[in-house]
């Protein structure tokens, strides 16, 4: 069992009062903790408060030539037309399209949808380029580990300790924050992990930033479509179409199972319902079973599943999500939809857990429930993230950075924006 040895509450944020710090980090989330870490171990004093309890590539000289060319088709082109250019068989291109609809409100013929598929392709795991890694014990497993390697650097980490605002001295700079039960944290230098919208529109007092930021940030996207259902089962899905000879967990559980995108027209049917106003009738599923891989966290015969799914509006049109029989009725459309491939799977739960939006907005602060900290389209990316004329990391606010995933360069467990943000710091803190 996973034990957190985070301070924790009222006793531990009156252990820092009077404290002055040389960096605060509003959220412990893996960029938030990333950031924090390389802080830390560049010799700063640092705090991170969280609300909750808890080598270069290099290229040949005529793929860098023609780079540029092929960066620009990939970043302003539908991943429909990417794939066309590429693959023939449809299972195959529905199949990898879908990663180019992952957290967005978007569809394969969307104009650069084709630059979302490459930033979830882009990655690696020990060298292997593209691969996708499971982490043992869950994704808190990550969070923990760099936490860890935070506090060994000297990084003090106090969870229950919810941000309530920033404090902005008469010069317009940052001199620390000010916690829920009203404990003030001094620092000249705060790092927000927050979602831009969040930290400008909730914790930046008013009056204080340009009316331009202002007006940019709130006609930036935050909208989702993206919901999270965690499922608790006693057996493995017998899907129809491998009807493999092994007694328990087969090659078909271990990797992510894709249903309801045999073909493309199929992802953006079910993404038009959506424009609609209405979650999709037939669903984009995303299916993982990580206790395949990882037997701790289930009991011995038991599974956890986990599906992603789209697309779900924040406020639909026929219903509310606050209405648990049409929260119901949407976990039974997905869960009917997977018996269609593995006949018996609804009859196989013990029970689940569903997020949709609204909930990841209440629950993990994700404005809009966006999971990428505002959208990933061609006018949020590289220099326009998270608005034209902020990509530094830096904000109109002397000593407020943003080191989330808002920023360049964009959404995924990688911990860039944290490292990169982190960077911008040690280069303003030597200049003092």
């Amino acid at each position: 069992m996973w034990r957190r040895s985070f301070s924790t509450g009222a006793a531990a944020s009156r252990a820092l009062t009077g404290k002055k710090f040389d960096a605060l980090v509003i959220g412990g989330g893996h960029n938030g903790l990333t950031a924090a870490a390389y802080l830390a171990r560049a010799g700063l004093s640092v705090a991170v408060l969280e609300l909750n309890r808890s080598e270069i590539s290099k290229f040949s000289s005529r793929d860098a030539e023609a780079y540029p060319s092929d960066f620009m088709d990939l970043l302003l082109a539908p991943a429909s037309k990417v794939l066309n250019n590429w693959f023939e068989a449809e299972v195959l291109k529905a199949t990898l399209g879908t990663d180019a609809i992952i957290g967005t409100t978007g569809s394969v013929h969307t104009p650069g949808s084709g630059y979302v598929l490459l930033h979830h392709v882009m990655g690696e795991t020990d060298g292997d380029r593209g691969v996708w890694s499971y982490v043992e014990g869950g994704m808190g497993s990550v969070s923990l580990a760099i936490s860890k390697a935070a506090k060994e650097a000297g990084a003090h980490i106090l969870t229950n300790a919810e941000v309530s605002q920033l404090i902005v001295n008469d010069s317009g700079a940052t001199s620390g924050v000010v916690l829920a039960d009203g404990t003030e944290i001094l620092s000249s230098m705060v790092l927000s992990n927050a979602t831009p919208y969040k930290t400008f529109m909730e914790l930046v007092p008013n009056n204080v930033l340009p009316d331009e930021f202002t007006s940019n940030l709130k006609h930036s996207d935050y909208s989702s479509a993206t919901t999270k259902i965690n499922l608790a089962v006693d057996e493995l899905p017998k899907f129809e179409s491998c009807k493999l000879s092994h007694p328990d967990a087969g090659p078909q559980h271990m990797g992510t199972i894709h249903i309801g995108s045999e073909r493309m027209e199929e992802i953006d049917s079910a993404c038009q319902d959506a424009v609609n106003g209405i979650p999709s009738r037939r669903p984009v599923i995303e299916m993982t079973i990580p206790s395949v891989l990882d037997k701790t966290i289930s009991p011995p015969g038991k599974h956890v599943i986990n599906l992603f799914v789209q697309y779900t509006p924040y406020k639909p049109s026929d219903g509310s999500w606050s209405d648990p029989a049409y929260r119901e009725s949407f976990a039974q459309r997905c869960f009917s939809l997977i018996d269609e491939f593995a006949p018996g799977f609804s009859s196989s739960i013990i029970g689940y857990d569903m997020l949709t939006p609204p909930d990841l907005e209440r629950e993990i602060g994700l404005t809009g429930g966006n999971i990428f900290h505002g959208a990933m389209g061609l006018d949020s990316l590289f220099l326009m993230r998270p608005v034209k004329g902020w990509s530094s990391y830096r904000t109109p606010v002397q000593g407020l950075y943003l080191c989330g995933s808002g920023t360049h360069p964009g959404g995924g467990v990688m911990g860039a924006p944290g490292r990169n943000a982190a960077n911008v710091v040690l280069q303003d803190f030597k200049r003092r």
